[in-house]
């Protein structure tokens, strides 16, 4: 599954929020129809059984209620992606990563589950619904994945990340049964394409307090026995380790970490021309920064839209020279399934917390929407289990508007632009009327922030309705086949 991840701490945000998103793309060809939903402790499995891989894992029998994002179509499982669970502790999984070769050998991943034969291992599918209900803080998501993946392992690589008011912690697994874990910094932001990315590990503090890293109880022996370690200095750089060196990297991954790191600090370093310190194809890009300024959800979602703009490597782009457009894969892709933006404000009382902000589709072509997740159901627009093409879910209307934008970019540019603002504006408009609203009425908190949800819901359907009108008159005018009197 090709993914972006972007990791902001709470020193880094806007509003001292920890803010964690991710774009989940389905592999090329597939295009994967998401929802968002609630799960309650009455529906979460005991007895939890993989539908890809096999895998069986008795589960505690004291879940908690928690939001999901799971695949319409569930004939590979729920894939639940990222969700907050009633103590506002929220995960993402997963950014799919990528290791070497010697990794795979000293710890091999299980076999990739087939229709013919189950491997045993958990993956992306299970992640979520295996860690989130039953965690009270970033740290403890951290420990319950790292032992369900000693005990289990796992049949591919990703990394995860968890987040609570104080900390965001990211986890990236290593071979089939080893991980390791890193604390984001609070005053930094954090750049995840499909590589393994963290960059330092101090196996001093994974070994004793863990204050900023964890890991897998024999990862330091293991990597010294398979020679895995190839700093030069008395130094740990964990992509020299255990992550991949392909040239496939730098047409698929690492441009998009020097984007997000070019847009976030634009100033601090020279990006671009023969003197550039970092190009879209180095190696040594930033795993963390502090930003220049603190970073705002419209930000992030900015640049998890983003194809290059303002680059010679924009596929859109009308200037330049044509060998360079589109030789980068975006950020903004085809083929995102649902981006999360996933906001727990540490000023807001516990009830009102956590905020999911969701953009489904193209993040080209969408606009990010804030919904409260302290919630037991969500709007139907958003949480209908749909297969198949309609303009009556949020899903497929949005991937109906990126049809149609992508071949008409710059005559739709403006709709999109004024949909994205209006929906943006909606939300913070929303969320501000009944934090306010919350904080005078003493009823029942979950139908509050459900009819607030819903609200948003309705002006969302009318949008983004009115914007499919728009950008289909405008496709329709620009179809090859149109003639006219006057054209004789």
């Amino acid at each position: 599954m090709a993914c972006t991840t972007l990791l902001v701490g709470k020193e880094a945000s806007f509003d001292g929020s920890t803010i964690i998103s991710r774009s989940e793309d389905s592999p090329s060809g597939i295009f994967t129809a998401k929802r968002f939903i609630v799960v309650k402790p009455e529906d979460q499995p005991r007895k939890y059984e993989s539908v890809l891989s096999g895998c069986k894992v008795d589960l505690p029998d004291n879940p908690m209620r928690y939001t999901a994002l799971p695949n319409s179509d569930t004939f590979e499982g729920d894939w639940a992606a990222s969700g907050v669970n009633e103590k506002n502790i929220s995960m993402s999984a997963t950014e799919t990563i990528t290791t070497n070769a010697r990794v795979q050998g000293a710890d091999p991943l299980i076999q990739y589950p087939t229709k013919e034969e189950k491997c045993g291992g958990i993956g992306e599918e299970d992640f979520v619904t295996l860690v989130l209900p039953y965690i009270n803080s970033a740290r403890e998501g951290v420990e319950r994945l790292g032992k369900l993946l000693e005990e289990h392992g796992t049949y591919e690589s990703n990394g995860i990340a968890f987040q609570d008011v104080d900390e965001i912690w990211w986890l990236e697994t290593i071979g089939g049964h080893h991980w390791m874990a890193r604390r984001v910094p609070d005053d930094a932001y954090v750049v995840m394409p499909n590589q393994l990315g963290i960059d330092y590990f101090d196996f001093d503090d994974a070994y004793g307090e863990q204050k900023e890293f964890m890991c897998s109880k024999d990862l330091k022996e293991w990597s010294e026995k398979h020679h895995l370690f190839l700093d030069q200095e008395d130094y740990v750089n964990p992509r020299l380790a255990y992550g991949s060196h392909d040239h496939s990297d730098h047409t698929y991954n690492t441009p998009r970490a020097w984007i997000m790191l070019r847009y976030f600090n634009p100033n601090t370093l020279i990006w671009d021309g023969e003197d550039a310190d970092f190009t879209p194809e180095s190696d040594d890009l930033p795993w963390a920064m502090v930003p220049e300024r603190k970073i705002t959800v419209e930000d992030m979602k900015t640049i998890l839209s983003s194809h290059y703009e303002g680059t010679p490597y924009d596929c859109y782009a009308k200037h330049g020279d044509p060998n360079y457009r589109g030789m980068y894969r975006p950020l903004g892709i085809s083929r995102d399934n649902v981006t999360h933006f996933t906001q727990i404000r540490p000023y807001a009382p516990e009830e009102i917390r956590a905020i999911q902000w969701l953009s489904f589709g193209s993040n080209a072509f969408n606009a990010a929407v804030a919904f409260y997740a302290n919630v037991e159901t969500t709007p139907s627009y958003v949480a209908d289990q749909v297969v198949k093409a309609t303009s009556e879910n949020f899903y497929w209307a949005n991937r109906i508007i990126a049809a149609l934008c992508d071949a008409h970019f710059n005559k739709t540019a403006i709709f999109i632009e004024r949909y994205q603002g209006a929906v943006q504006s909606k939300s913070n408009e929303i969320i501000n009327k009944y934090d306010e609203e919350f904080a005078k009425n003493s009823g029942n908190v979950h139908e509050l922030l459900e009819k607030a949800n819903q609200e948003m819901a309705d002006f969302l359907k009318e949008k983004t309705d009115k914007l499919l009108h728009d950008v289909l008159f405008t496709a329709s005018c620009e179809m090859k086949n149109g003639f006219a009197r006057s054209d004789n």
